[in-house]
């Protein structure tokens, strides 16, 4: 499919990159960002402003696309950011409704809106159906990928996917046929631009430069790839968009986990031209525990603010984890928008709610304590003829989770303010954690963070001052829910705990392959078993933050009841 329009371009390509944040199914606000966002670009010389995948709608959209009028008001918001389109074409994500007849109901596209109306549409040709993605749900996929001609320039357009075909990405095979990238080959176009709604995990960003780069020197031509940025339920989009030359090297890119608009200057670059490398947004590319700690600012700022809420809540038991989930809800909130409650039962130590305390003013957040030994002990009063003639055991211990569940719950409804849980993702993993305990919140911040990650980026916080107590860090961990209690009386020492896990659960290993690598056959059998056995309580967690390739929730699978053992 070639369309071909007339605009001149001044040397090569000045392209917009209009990096923004959507929310999925606000379109009237959606809109107003793309209008703002085309109108600055084409203020500061671009020739063609580009927006991400799905922008007028957000990514993803799941089964709003079914709702009846949804699509249709798709279509009439798209219209109307066409209609603010001039002589600088913008190239817009959008959903399009498939009137063939055949196939899905609708199509994942891309809008060429040029003077006033949509000229042109690019239909995405790959539908990930896996981990997060469920795009074969909804979308028919196009043939090929479609080629515009504008100003005598061949611009080949593809859909984040449709680049996501080089031999080390594993998920290459679920595709048959020339791939997009490869149909473009033959189509010999000048610059190829791919709209991209791509979630971030730790490292992928490397990736994806990879990836772009090898597309444009099998097309030996420049290739911009614009990400969206943002967090939606639990994904976070990290941005980071940006061009390179027909020999990928980088010629511009924008920040992460912030919105943007800039415009980058696409040159035809011959092998003999000399190239300096262009000076790059420190985030581009940095650390990978402050990477981690923005990404779940971010996430957890817009899961709040998208839904409503602009104060925060947590429990400060002292501990780390609660610790680094202070730090994170006081830089996405602000410090005077988040309530940290210590919770002291009978059992808790004195250096706990002295952590918390310190905790909560190095921070500057409001502190309140509030003590549960009262309320535990009416609790089991209540108990007692039926629990009489039993050891106090497990049952007993969770009482002071659950009583503290019931009251945060209370002071979250009170005050209109969203609690967080502080679980990390090793103790999900294992199900060291109450069910409607511990559990209760409305967002897992660190669901999907092991407890040695939780550790260093702990000390990754503390690395200029002392923010969280340097005992919270160094005490062994414990729940506190009896006396002398310690995680390790539970499970084993988290580097291998973790190790483990990441093998099991993100990598699919079985016992027989974790035992092969040196791990001790009873310590693999205890832990793959207690991931098997709680199941139940994930799927009645909290939504969590996605910050690995495989995190617990939408995009892992298993069933609750099976008995299979591998």
């Amino acid at each position: 499919m070639t369309k071909k329009f007339s605009v001149t371009f001044s040397f090569f390509m000045r392209l917009g990159f209009a990096q923004f944040n959507p929310t999925v199914g606000d379109l009237p606000g959606n809109r107003r960002k793309i209008i703002a966002a085309y109108t600055t670009l084409v203020a500061q010389g671009a020739e063609l402003v580009i927006f991400p995948e799905l922008a007028v709608c957000g990514y993803p959209p799941r089964d709003l696309l079914f709702k009846r009028r949804f699509v249709a008001d798709v279509a009439e918001s798209l219209a109307e950011i066409a209609a603010a389109a001039g002589a600088v074409p913008a190239l817009v994500g959008t959903v399009e409704a498939n009137t063939t007849g055949r196939g899905r109901p609708f199509f994942n596209s891309a809008a060429f809106c040029y003077r006033g109306k949509v000229g042109a549409v690019a239909r995405k040709c790959l539908l990930p159906t896996y981990d997060v993605f469920d795009e074969d749900r909804y979308f028919e996929p196009a043939t090929q990928p479609a080629v515009i001609e504008h100003a005598g320039r061949r611009i080949g357009i593809t859909i984040c996917e449709d680049i996501w075909t080089h031999p080390m990405i594993s998920t290459r095979r679920l595709y048959s046929g020339r791939m997009p990238v490869e149909q473009l080959a033959d189509q010999r176009c000048d610059v190829m631009i791919n709209l991209s709604a791509s979630p971030w995990h730790a490292t992928k960003d490397d990736v994806r430069h990879t990836l772009v780069a090898e597309a444009a020197r099998s097309l030996r031509c420049p290739v911009a790839y614009i990400n969206a940025v943002g967090g939606n339920d639990e994904l976070i989009f990290d941005g980071r968009s940006f061009a390179c030359d027909s020999q990928g090297r980088i010629l511009g890119g924008l920040a992460a986990f912030t919105e943007e608009c800039r415009v980058i200057d696409v040159t035809p670059i011959s092998t003999n031209t000399p190239f300096e490398s262009p000076a790059l947004p420190a985030s581009f590319a940095q650390d990978e525990l402050k990477d981690l700690f923005e990404g779940l600012v971010l996430g957890l700022r817009d899961y709040a603010h998208k839904s409503g809420f602009h104060r925060g809540l947590i429990a400060l038991s002292g501990g780390i984890d609660s610790a680094v989930v202070g730090v994170i809800a006081a830089a996405a909130f602000g410090p005077e928008n988040v309530i940290g409650v210590s919770l002291p039962s009978a059992i808790s130590s004195q250096h706990s709610r002295d952590d918390a305390r310190i905790l909560a003013a190095n921070l500057g957040l409001r502190f309140e304590t509030i003590a549960i030994a009262d309320a535990v002990s009416a609790v089991e009063t209540s108990l007692a003829p039926l629990f009489a003639g039993r050891p106090r055991d497990v049952a007993e211990e969770n009482i002071q989770a659950r009583v503290r569940g019931v009251l945060m719950m209370a002071i979250s409804n009170k005050f209109g303010s969203l609690l967080l849980t502080t679980g990390n993702k090793s103790e999900m993993a294992v199900g060291y954690c109450t069910l409607y305990g511990d559990m209760c919140g409305g967002l897992a911040v660190i669901s999907d963070v092991f407890k040695t990650q939780v550790y260093a980026l702990a000390r990754w916080i503390n690395r200029e001052k002392e923010v969280i107590p340097v005992s919270s860090i160094e005490k062994p961990p414990s729940a506190e829910l009896r006396p002398d209690q310690t995680d390790q009386d539970s499970l084993p020492p988290y580097d291998v705990l973790d190790a483990i896990l990441k093998g099991y659960v993100e990598e699919g290993l079985s016992r027989r392959d974790l035992i092969a690598q040196g791990f001790a056959e009873a310590v693999v059998n205890d832990v793959v078993r207690k991931v098997d056995l709680n199941e139940y309580k994930r799927k009645q967690a909290a939504p969590g933050l996605k910050t690995t390739p495989l995190a617990f929730g939408v995009g892992r699978r298993i069933p609750i009841v099976q008995k299979y053992v591998s």
